[in-house]
């Protein structure tokens, strides 16, 4: 019996398995699906090769012959082909929530997405690390990403990191996008802002309107238009991105648009009035929510009712697009899904500038 080819394909098995059939609860097993699913989930293709040199390999050793091992190959490969399937998907279900607002039906290529972990760098972008926007050090640090042509006059992305309000950092979520948006001209920004347990719920909306402010103050000197803000938000960042849209206290941190990714909609830990589900509000800015069906992390039930609240008040385009397959966090790879999701946020964004044009 071939064990270590067994054990590589339980590697790859596994994750694929939860990919597909990711428990919500208990909550600890949801969470470990996700951290074990994830990666498999936007993946599939990197898993395939995986498993392809492994099988030749044990192939060319003469151990492809136990039915045990053949039918543990046959059902893990069909269950990556599930899992891409699902990826693509994600595209046509984008383009039915943008309705009349067409969407780019160009996806990256199969070698593309196989070779993406490693495809970090975008040549055309460059990254100014640690730009500094308050007093609270680390804390209040920013990455710019630009194009290297510097344009000027240029919308800008600011993207705020998930992470329960507890962990996470700039520079590590979403960065297809932050890359991809400057590559076509765009000012990027990835922020950090304050944590618990040192921070409150005040300290992490007041973070988060000094980033707005401060591309309303130097952020023509980096090429950007401060008249042109979308902000941005992965899970936690999401929550924060809609309750800083919620409350702008001024043109200083009012914002074109949002885009929540995976977002958190619910109440905050110690703030229940901290609840962007509780808190629409009819001057609301456009909204692009975006979730993954599949999501053990947080509540694809919650984001559709916030989707629902909001349209009822709201004078601005409101849209909901649900990810088939989806899990947690799917923005942080070059994914088929992510792609599909970066080719939404384009037609948003060139819809949202172009009504502001005309006003």
């Amino acid at each position: 019996m071939p064990y270590g080819y067994l054990t590589s394909l339980a590697l790859v098995a596994v994750p694929t398995w939860f990919a597909l059939a990711a428990p919500r609860r208990p909550r600890p097993l949801a969470t470990v699906a996700f951290f074990l699913g994830v990666a498999a989930n936007e993946l599939p293709i990197a898993a395939l090769a995986w498993v392809l040199v492994a099988t030749v390999i044990c192939f060319v050793q003469g151990d492809l012959t136990s039915p045990v091992v053949v039918g543990a190959l046959v059902v893990t490969v069909a269950g990556l082909g599930v899992v891409a399937w699902c990826g693509r998907r994600a595209l046509p279900a984008v383009q039915e929530a943008m309705g009349a607002v067409p969407v780019s039906g160009r996806l990256p290529s199969y070698g593309r997405v196989l070779l993406s972990p490693l495809l970090r760098r975008h040549r055309a972008v460059e990254r100014v690390a640690n730009i500094s926007y308050g007093p609270e050090g680390k804390r209040n640090l920013l990455d710019l990403y630009r194009h290297r042509s510097l344009p000027t006059g240029a919308p800008v992305l600011i993207h705020l990191h998930g992470g329960g309000y507890k962990g996470g950092r700039k520079n590590s979520q979403a960065l297809p996008l932050l890359r991809h948006l400057a590559g076509q001209g765009w000012v990027c920004i990835s922020a950090n802002y304050r944590l618990l347990p040192e921070a409150n719920f005040d300290d992490h909306l007041a973070d988060a309107k000094r980033v707005i402010a401060w591309v309303r103050e130097y952020g023509r000197s980096y090429g950007a238009d401060p008249d042109r803000i979308f902000l941005a938000g992965s899970s936690a960042g999401a929550h924060l991105s809609a309750m800083a849209a919620f409350t702008a206290d001024g043109p200083d941190t009012s914002v074109a648009a949002v885009i929540g990714l995976g977002g958190y909609y619910g109440p905050y830990y110690t703030d229940p009035q901290a609840s962007p589900i509780d808190r629409v509000r009819s001057d609301a800015p456009p909204f692009l929510i975006v979730h993954g069906d599949h999501d053990t992390v947080t509540s694809v039930e919650d984001a559709r009712l916030f989707a629902e609240r909001l349209r009822a008040v709201s004078g601005q385009p409101v849209v909901y697009a649900e990810l088939p397959g989806g899990q947690h966090a799917f923005d942080l790879f070059d994914s088929l899904r992510f792609h599909a999701v970066i080719n939404a946020i384009d037609a948003f964004a060139e819809r949202v500038v172009t009504v502001r044009a005309t006003k």
